[in-house]
C-alpha cells in the first residue's frame, strides 16, 4: 500500500504516549483496530481520530452523487462549504468576527479548537504547553465542570455561577474598550476531560454573549453525528431553547476522509459575504468527499447506529458504575451515549487526580490489546469514544480487563477498598437503581478544572 509507506517515512508511526513501543494500525473493521502482525484491538479512543464508523470508504469513492443530495439531509445548512474541522473552526472564527466588526473571543480553559494558528491562539489546552502567551483578544472562561471546578455538585446553581464568570469577563473587556465576536465551546470537552457542561448553561452564556453583540459557535467535530445516542447533534441535548449561531462539524462526517461543514444563519451568512472576502478552498465540495459524507449518512440511519450508541452507552455506564462500586481509584463516571469519561482520583474527599496510575492502566490494558487513551488537566481521565458500532460484547470485556487491573493495581498502591455488600452490586433492582443515579449524577457532575496540567507521571510497578 503505496499510501501507508509514505505516511510512515513522512509522519512516522503511531506511538503510544505511555511507553516506547509502536502500534501501527494497517486496517479497521467494525470497532477493532488491526495492527501489523498482533491481530485486532478494541480501539477506544477512535472518535477522536474520526473512523465513527469503521467501514472502508474505497467503494464510494466509485458512486457519483451531487452535493445538493448531502445538503437536502442536513437541518439549515446556509454556508456551503467543505475542509478539515480546523479549516472549519477557523471559518467560524472569520464569519463571527466579520458579523459585528468585533475580534475578541471568550473560550474555555483547556479547550481545543484545532492547529492551526487562529486556533491554537484560542485553544488553552494547546497555547499553555508551549511558548506562546494568550494574546490580549482572547479571554478564558472556567470550564463549566462541577466533580472538580470552581462551583461543584454542592452549589445550588452551577450553571448560573459558571455563566455568570462569562458575564464578567464581558464585562471588563468592555471596560477596557474591547468588543466580543463570539463564545466558542465544544457541546461537550473532549481534551479538556470529557465534560458536560449542567444544564442551562449554554442558555445564559448566549444571552450575555448575544446582548454584547457576539456570537456562541458550537464545536461538534468530535461530538456530533450521534453520538450521543439521544440527539443527532450533542448541543441539543440542551433543549429547544439553545439554537447555537454557528456549528461547526468534521471527523465523523467523512469516517476518516478529511470532511466538514459550517452550518450557520443566513444573517450572519450574508453579513460575511457582503464584506467581498470571498471563501476559497481548493478542494471544497467536491464530489469524492461528498459521495462519502452521503454513504456515512446512509450508514449511520440504516445501521441505527445511534440506537446503538444508546443502547451499548447505557450498558457500559451501567457496567462502569459498578466498578465505581468497587474501586477507590474511580473517582467519577461521566458520560452520554459513546461519550465517556473515567476520572481517576487517588483520594475521594480532595479529589486528588490519579495521573501516574491513569498512565499505568493504559500500558496494561494495551497489554490486553486494548487502546485507551487518557486526557484532561491533569491527563487522568480514560476518555472513552470508541466507533459507534461498538457492542456490549465489546463493552463487557473492556470492562473486565480494566476491573482486573485495577484490582491488582490498588492490592500494590495500597487503595483497595471493601467491596460493597454483594447484595448491592450484584441485585439486578439495586443496580438499576445505582445506575440511573450515577447516569443522572453524571450529566450534572462534570469535568476537571486546573491551573496547570500535569505530566504522564511515571509508570508504576506491579
Amino acid at each position: 500500500m503505496p499510501s501507508l509507506t509514505y505516511n510512515r517515512g513522512h509522519l512516522g508511526e503511531l506511538k503510544n504516549n505511555n511507553n516506547n513501543s509502536t502500534t501501527t494500525k494497517t486496517k479497521g473493521e467494525l470497532s477493532l483496530a488491526q495492527s501489523a502482525g498482533t491481530g485486532k484491538w478494541p480501539d477506544l479512543p477512535a472518535g477522536a481520530s474520526a473512523r465513527t464508523l469503521r467501514e472502508t470508504t474505497w467503494s464510494i469513492c466509485r458512486r457519483p452523487r451531487t452535493m445538493t443530495e448531502l445538503y437536502s439531509k442536513a437541518e439549515t445548512v446556509l454556508l456551503r462549504k467543505k475542509y478539515i474541522g480546523s479549516e472549519a473552526n477557523d471559518l467560524a472564527l472569520r464569519l463571527a468576527r466579520q458579523y459585528r466588526d468585533h475580534q475578541d473571543v471568550i473560550t474555555l480553559d483547556h479547550a481545543y479548537h484545532g492547529h492551526v494558528s487562529s486556533l491554537i491562539e484560542i485553544s488553552p489546552y494547546k497555547f499553555r504547553k508551549g511558548k506562546d502567551v494568550k494574546k490580549e483578544f482572547v479571554h478564558v472562561a472556567p470550564t463549566p465542570d462541577i466533580y472538580r471546578g470552581k462551583y461543584r455538585e454542592d452549589h445550588p446553581d452551577p450553571a448560573s455561577a459558571y455563566a455568570d464568570e462569562v458575564k464578567k469577563i464581558i464585562e471588563e473587556a468592555h471596560k477596557g474598550g474591547r468588543k466580543i465576536a463570539a463564545f466558542i465551546a465544544e457541546s461537550m470537552q473532549s481534551c479538556g476531560g470529557q465534560v458536560i457542561p449542567p444544564a442551562g448553561y449554554f442558555q445564559k452564556v448566549a444571552e450575555y454573549v448575544h446582548k454584547a453583540g457576539g456570537v456562541l459557535i458550537v464545536d461538534e467535530v468530535q461530538v456530533g453525528f450521534g453520538r450521543i445516542g439521544e440527539h443527532f447533534w450533542s448541543f441539543q441535548m440542551y433543549g429547544e431553547d439553545f439554537v447555537p449561531d454557528i456549528v461547526t462539524m468534521g471527523k465523523p462526517m467523512g469516517n476518516g476522509h478529511p470532511l466538514s461543514c459550517v452550518v450557520t444563519t443566513q444573517e450572519i451568512a450574508e453579513a460575511f459575504s457582503a464584506s467581498g472576502m470571498e471563501y476559497f478552498n481548493t478542494y471544497g465540495g467536491n464530489p469524492v468527499s461528498c459521495a462519502i459524507g452521503l454513504a456515512v449518512l446512509d450508514v449511520i440511519e440504516k445501521e441505527d447506529l445511534r440506537g446503538n450508541a444508546t443502547r451499548v452507552g447505557n450498558y457500559l455506564i451501567e457496567l462502569l458504575n459498578k466498578q465505581k462500586a468497587k474501586h477507590s481509584l474511580i473517582g467519577d463516571i461521566r458520560g452520554i451515549g459513546l461519550f465517556i469519561g473515567i476520572d481517576l482520583v487517588k483520594d475521594h474527599q480532595k479529589r486528588t487526580p490519579a495521573t501516574a496510575e491513569a498512565q499505568h492502566i493504559i500500558y496494561k490494558m494495551k497489554e490486553q490489546r486494548i487502546l485507551l487513551s487518557a486526557d484532561g488537566p491533569h491527563r487522568n481521565v480514560l476518555k472513552l469514544k470508541p466507533p459507534m458500532c461498538f457492542t456490549k460484547e465489546d463493552a463487557k470485556f473492556m470492562v473486565e480487563q480494566l476491573d482486573k487491573i485495577l484490582t491488582v493495581l490498588e492490592e500494590a498502591t495500597g487503595t483497595r477498598t471493601e467491596k460493597l455488600n454483594e447484595a448491592e452490586v450484584s441485585s439486578d433492582s439495586a443496580s438499576a437503581s445505582t445506575s440511573q443515579t450515577d447516569e443522572n449524577a453524571s450529566r450534572k457532575r462534570n469535568g476537571l478544572y486546573a491551573e496547570k496540567r500535569a505530566g504522564p507521571g511515571k509508570r508504576i510497578k506491579t
